[in-house]
């Protein structure tokens, strides 16, 4: 009975003594957890163990319950995902509309933006530019030169006299003279074209043949002729883009005279000169010359030059075909108060400002 009894005894102890001894095996104890085991969240998952160990199901830890929901920590509200917790700490709820933060975006445009202050004329931008400034770009000479003219009263602005520098001009509005000579202000071309015989006076030809606008091709501004001459007429003609100063010197009204030399062939009566300022009848009504003289004669050729203030088509040819004297070489020589001198067929020149006064002055422009 004794032995029965120690070897019941140490049966009783054999197990506690095992379950000492495989502290490295598998087994898990039953009794109370130790500390790193113990739960720390609370919530839904308070009830779910995993067998008896006392963790949590998802396999949780410390560092799981505090970062997720320690007791005292932020709860996750309903539906939230773990990973909201380590983004911010709060969930991302629905975005709002588009139309309600253009309409936030809006007021507070409107709320910050400041209104524009008008500021009285003293204080902004002055109207128009200098004199001298103007002056300058119209090509009368540096700015000093400029100022040198007003200070010698030789400077007119709508018809008065300036005395004193710093005056300001619109120059699209204001007429500006300088020895009672118009001034070009504006940003106006004029151009004075040796015309060969051949070229047609269009600034464009459907036909390919050679015309006036070939000769400013490089010009960035449209230009456009001042009257016309006649294919095989030679001389001065006259390419602007001031469409008034145009109109006013072809228009019949101004009569601004043109003078041509006419190579025909003699002998001539005394009296032609008389006959082409009396008139000559056309199929189209009289013409008259405004001047008439020979300018040369050897044997039967004479050079003639012929004045006068209308632009019909072929006037001259006609006029002197009529009186009996067919023309074999026609050159128009002047138109108004600019000569063709001694430019060369084919150049074209600029006008100088001086050239330009005269032709205003001429159409009272």
């Amino acid at each position: 009975m004794r032995s029965s009894g120690r070897n019941s005894g140490s049966g009783n102890r054999n197990p506690r003594g095992a379950g000492g001894g495989q502290r490295g095996g598998k087994q898990k104890s039953s009794g109370r957890p130790r500390p790193e085991e113990r739960r720390y969240d609370v919530g839904e998952s308070s009830g779910r163990t995993g067998g008896g160990s006392g963790k949590p199901a998802g396999g949780g830890s410390r560092g799981a319950a505090a970062r997720g929901g320690a007791k005292g920590g932020p709860k996750r509200p309903e539906g939230a995902k773990a990973g909201d917790a380590r983004r911010g700490g709060r969930p991302q709820g629905p975005s709002r509309p588009r139309e309600l933060d253009a309409k936030i975006e809006e007021r507070n445009r409107a709320r910050h933006s400041k209104p524009q202050i008008k500021l009285p004329k003293t204080f902004g931008e002055p109207e128009g530019e200098r004199l001298q400034k103007v002056l300058a770009r119209a090509g009368m000479g540096s700015r000093r030169a400029c100022e040198e003219l007003i200070d010698q009263r030789r400077v007119e602005v709508n018809g008065e006299v300036v005395t004193e520098q710093g005056l300001r001009v619109d120059p699209e509005q204001d007429e500006v003279k300088v020895d009672g000579l118009t001034v070009a202000t504006q940003s106006y071309l004029f151009f004075a074209l040796n015309k060969p015989a051949g070229v047609v006076s269009t600034m464009e030809d459907p036909d390919g043949r050679q015309c006036l606008g070939d000769y400013v091709t490089n010009r960035e501004t449209r230009l456009f002729h001042v009257g016309r001459l006649d294919t095989e007429t030679e001389g001065i003609i006259l390419l602007t883009n001031h469409g008034e100063l145009a109109h006013r010197l072809t228009h019949p009204r101004y009569g601004v005279r043109k003078t041509y030399l006419a190579a025909i062939q003699g002998p001539i009566p005394r009296d032609l000169g008389k006959q082409l300022k009396n008139g000559v009848r056309l199929e189209d009504g009289y013409a008259r010359a405004d001047h008439f003289k020979v300018v040369e004669n050897t044997g039967k050729n004479y050079l003639v030059e012929v004045s006068l203030h209308e632009g019909r088509k072929h006037i001259v040819r006609r006029m002197l075909a009529e009186a009996g004297f067919p023309v074999d070489k026609l050159v128009r020589t002047s138109f108004g108060p600019i000569p063709l001198g001694d430019q060369k067929s084919g150049w074209l020149r600029r006008l100088t400002n001086t050239e330009v006064g005269m032709l205003m002055r001429e159409v009272d422009l």
